[in-house]
């Protein structure tokens, strides 16, 4: 293979963070890059997914050392990258040759992939588990979004309020919950039911991640969207969900694997009658800019992780005073190194 590189960085967060798994004031994130700034890409995972670096490591470096030739067209790219190994490590490097094609093709990525072109569409932005009168004080720091993602599933019965702070705080916007897994199924549906009375518009990840029936359940009785995030991450769950009545989907590449297997999976869950949402880890604007390419086949945004981070290295999407993404029309992902550091 043409030379393979990658770099560790420390992710700083702007606040910490606390969903239900836990509080961060740091992620670990991992960019990739091809040769002679031929493509890049990037591997992230929270660490309560249990994949090491030391894993994605090994299977990059793997990678490296193979003799046979990139792809040279992007349906070659899920064969060449194959469905073994750690899922970010396989994303960055799926990452880093779909930006190599668009830039030797002199394409964005959209139009090397054949789709349609990005609208601009509203990010959800994200506020941590927080004391509802914080969280109702950042929400009315938030001026120029009109979409809201409020982490829920504290242990300490303090969910409705933290809602209700919010919504008395910013009552023109649009709320979504979630609880990261954070509930039983039963807890679930006495919350949303509660919760709907402020207005709330989707509900994500409200139970167990292997919980298919439990999520199925939820949707029956909310008569809202429910979303699966952490249930999502082979096109078999995507179709457990879809037998279980489930309103729709998060797709993140760092969770698939990537483009290729993510495309599958989004028009696999489109036939099925489900509901796409485009998300991203706490990672950097390669991988959420890649994944706004994909805007022109989503039904929701949040893809808000480079506003979440301090010392984001790259420049890639950008938001505009409604909170709405806008995806750059550079050749490739489109996302540009600010200070190159010799790899």
């Amino acid at each position: 293979m043409t030379r393979l590189t990658w770099e560790q960085i420390t992710l700083q967060l702007r606040n910490p963070f606390r969903i239900s798994h836990g509080t961060s004031e740091t992620r670990t994130a991992h960019w990739l890059r091809l040769a002679g700034d031929e493509g890049w890409g990037e591997g992230t995972i929270p660490p309560y997914y249990g994949i090491t670096t030391e894993a994605m490591a090994a299977w990059w470096d793997a990678a490296a050392h193979r003799a046979d030739p990139l792809p040279d067209d992007p349906a070659g790219i899920p064969a060449y990258v194959g469905s073994d190994g750690p899922a970010p490590a396989r994303a960055a490097l799926d990452l880093a040759l779909h930006d190599r094609l668009g830039r030797l093709s002199g394409q964005p990525l959209h139009a090397l992939l054949g789709l349609p072109a990005p609208r601009p569409l509203p990010t959800s932005f994200t506020l941590g588990i927080d004391e509802p009168e914080a969280m109702g004080a950042s929400a009315a720091a938030l001026a120029g979004c009109s979409v809201i993602k409020l982490k829920l599933g504290g242990a300490d019965g303090r969910d409705l309020a933290r809602v209700a702070a919010v919504r008395a705080a910013r009552p023109d916007v649009t709320l979504y919950v979630d609880a990261n897994a954070g509930w039983s199924a039963d807890e679930a549906i006495g919350e949303i039911d509660r919760l709907l009375a402020y207005g709330v518009a989707l509900v994500e990840q409200p139970v167990a991640k292997d919980d298919y029936e439990g999520m199925g359940r939820v949707q029956a009785h909310c008569a809202v969207p429910v979303v699966a995030d952490e249930s999502v991450q082979t096109m078999a769950d995507v179709e457990r969900l879809a037998a279980a009545g489930v309103g729709g989907i998060n797709l993140k590449l760092m969770k698939v694997g990537g483009l290729g297997p993510g495309l599958a999976i989004l028009r696999r869950a489109r036939q099925l009658g489900m509901g796409i949402m485009l998300g991203c880890m706490v990672e950097t604007s390669i991988g959420a800019t890649a994944m706004a390419h994909l805007m022109g086949l989503a039904d929701w945004l949040d893809l808000d992780a480079p506003w979440l981070i301090a010392n984001d290295p790259f420049d890639g999407l950008t938001y505009d005073e409604a909170g709405r993404v806008h995806v750059p029309e550079r050749p490739g992902i489109g996302a540009t190194h600010r200070s190159p550091s010799g790899l």
